[in-house]
């Protein structure tokens, strides 16, 4: 396991030391567990993103078929574009 040099302001740093004897964990413990579930929620919301966009772009291209088959529907025998 690496180790990083942290530096936080003194409010937090006492925060995490009360919660993390709180929950009878070790500072670092407390820190790492943190940083798991920022990474959980960042992941998340990235993919939630990524789907979003991939939405759009499906739906754009949805009401792109849907007007290609209006034509159609409207004339039959005329060209595609």
């Amino acid at each position: 396991m690496e180790s990083i040099s942290l530096k936080l302001p003194e409010g937090m740093l006492k925060a995490s030391r009360r919660n993390a004897q709180a929950f009878r964990l070790s500072r670092a413990e407390y820190l790492r567990r943190a940083i798991e579930k920022m990474n959980r929620e960042a992941e998340a919301q990235l993919l939630a993103e990524r789907m979003t966009r991939a939405s759009l772009k499906v739906r754009r291209q949805s009401v792109e078929v849907n007007a290609e088959f209006a034509r159609i529907e409207a004339d039959p025998h005329a060209r595609s574009r």
